[in-house]
C-alpha cells in the first residue's frame, strides 16, 4: 500500500528539508536584559559569566574528622597529635597549627594552615587532648581545594544556554547576583474553526471542544517565552486576517491550529500570500502533512494541522527547533535510541511517520518499545499513554515483531 498523499505534481518536502528551510529563514532575537538570579530560571544566557569568587572559597573538609599537616605522619608509623581546637563550618579555627598539632574538623569547615589533610573520625583514637593516628595514613586526602570547581575570574557559564536549577546554584556559589539574558520570546497562538466550542458549553452536532489550546498552552509553558492565548478564530477570512495581522505587531512568532488544509474554509495560505510570505505548505510527515511556515509582517508563522496528534507531532519536530533558534539557542538534535519493537506496526511508504509508543528498559539496559494503541492524528488516548514517538522512515512498509526501530523519547514534562 502506498501513501498517495505524499505524491503529486511536486514531491512534498521531507521533515529534514522543512527543518533546513526553517533554519535558513529564522534570525534569532538579539535584545537582552539583566535579571536577578531569582528570576533567571529557564531564561537564556546572553553573554558568558565569570566567577566573582573561588568555588569553593577556601580549602575545606570533605568529611567530619581531624585535620593535620601531611608531614606530621610522613614516617609511616602511628602518630599522636595534640588537638588544638575545633574548626566548624562557618566558624573556622583561628590561627595556625603548631608542630605536633591537629584540629577537630567538620564537613565544609575551613582547613587551617598548614594542615592539608583530613582523616575521618572513625579511623582515629582519641585519648584526652591526644589524637592517635594509625600507621600509613594517606596524605592530602578528604580536602576540597579552594577554586577546584571554579577559579575566581574563570568562566562559570557559557552562552547561549538555558539556565537550569543546577546552573543557578553554580552561579550563586560563584557570587553572581544577576545575569544578562535574552529577552523572552513573544508567542501568540490561536485555534481556528467554526466547529470549536469552549469547555462547559453544550455541544451541537458536528462541534468539538477546543483541546488544542490546552495542548499548546502546556507545550509553550517556558520561562523563555511570553505567551499570549489569542483564543478561537471562526472560519471567517476577514476576522482571521485581522487577528493574525494584529498579532504580528506584538509577536515574534504566531502559531495556529486548524485552517492549514485545502478546504474551502481554510484561509491560512491565502492570508499568508496576501499579508506575508509562504515558505512551504505541506510536508511528507504523518501525522502532520498540512503544515504551513512563513511570515506575517515581522512575525514567523506556523500553521499547524487541526488534529491534536498532528499538532503535537509537528510542534515537537518542527516548531520546537524553530523556537529554540529564534530564542537564541543553538541547534539541538533530538535524543534518539534504538529499541526492539514488541508489537507489529502498520505503515504505508511515502511519508516519515511518528507513531505514539511506550518505551521501556529491562534489567540489562536493553530498550523495548510497543505501540501505545490505535494510531490517528485525531486520537488522544494513545498519545496520552505514550512516552515516545517511534520514528519510521518514509520508505518503511511496516515493522515486524522483534525488529529494531528508532525511538524519540518525549520531553520530561510530557
Amino acid at each position: 500500500m502506498i501513501d498517495r498523499c505524499a505524491f503529486g505534481p511536486k514531491p512534498l518536502l521531507t521533515v529534514d528539508e522543512a527543518l533546513a528551510r526553517i533554519r535558513s529563514a529564522i534570525d534569532p532575537i538579539q535584545e537582552t536584559e539583566t535579571v536577578p538570579l531569582t528570576a533567571a530560571l529557564g531564561r537564556i544566557l546572553a553573554r558568558p559569566v565569570y566567577a566573582a569568587a573561588n568555588v569553593p572559597g577556601d580549602n575545606n573538609a570533605a568529611m567530619d574528622g581531624y585535620a593535620f599537616a601531611s608531614h606530621e605522619v610522613a614516617s609511616g608509623h602511628a602518630v599522636a597529635l595534640r588537638c588544638a581546637g575545633v574548626s566548624w563550618a562557618g566558624r573556622p579555627y583561628q590561627g595556625l597549627l603548631a608542630a605536633g598539632e591537629c584540629v577537630r574538623i567538620f564537613t565544609g569547615a575551613v582547613v587551617p594552615k598548614p594542615a592539608d589533610s583530613v582523616l575521618m573520625q572513625e579511623q582515629v583514637r582519641v585519648d584526652g587532648p591526644w589524637v592517635h593516628f594509625p600507621a600509613q595514613v594517606k596524605a592530602k586526602q578528604n580536602v576540597r581545594m579552594a577554586g577546584e570547581d571554579v577559579r575566581q575570574g574563570g568562566l562559570v557559564c557559557t552562552y547561549p544556554k538555558t539556565l537550569t536549577p543546577i546552573g543557578l546554584s553554580l552561579l550563586a556559589a560563584a557570587g553572581i547576583a544577576e545575569v544578562p539574558v535574552l529577552r523572552p520570546l513573544k508567542i501568540a497562538f490561536f485555534s481556528t474553526g467554526d466547529e470549536l466550542v469552549a469547555i462547559g458549553e453544550a455541544l451541537a452536532t458536528g462541534q468539538i471542544y477546543d483541546s488544542n489550546r490546552y495542548l499548546l498552552a502546556g507545550l509553550l509553558a517556558d520561562n523563555a517565552y511570553t505567551v499570549i492565548d489569542g483564543g478561537v478564530i471562526a472560519d471567517d477570512k476577514d476576522e482571521l486576517e485581522a487577528k493574525l495581522t494584529d498579532a504580528s505587531r506584538y509577536s515574534d512568532a504566531i502559531i495556529t491550529t486548524g485552517g492549514a488544509s485545502v478546504g474551502e474554509a481554510d484561509y491560512i495560505r491565502e492570508i499568508l500570500q496576501r499579508c506575508g510570505q509562504v515558505d512551504f505548505w505541506k510536508i511528507a510527515m504523518k501525522p502532520g502533512k498540512p503544515l504551513a511556515f512563513g511570515k506575517i509582517g515581522a512575525s514567523y508563522f506556523f500553521g499547524l494541522p487541526g488534529n491534536p496528534g498532528a499538532v503535537f507531532a509537528t510542534f515537537q519536530h518542527l516548531v520546537v527547533p524553530a523556537l529554540r533558534q529564534l530564542a537564541g539557542l543553538s541547534a539541538k538534535q533530538p535524543l534518539r535510541v534504538r529499541a526492539t519493537c514488541s508489537s507489529a506496526l502498520k505503515k504505508a511508504p511515502g511519508r516519515q511517520e511518528f507513531q505514539a509508543g511506550i518505551l521501556s528498559q529491562d534489567a540489562a539496559g536493553e530498550f523495548f518499545v510497543g505501540s501505545a494503541g490505535q494510531q490517528g492524528s485525531h486520537l488522544l488516548a494513545a498519545l496520552h499513554k505514550a512516552n515516545c514517538h517511534i520514528v519510521l522512515p518514509s520508505e518503511c512498509q511496516g515493522v515486524q515483531l522483534g525488529e529494531q526501530v528508532i525511538v524519540e523519547p518525549f520531553s520530561v514534562f510530557i
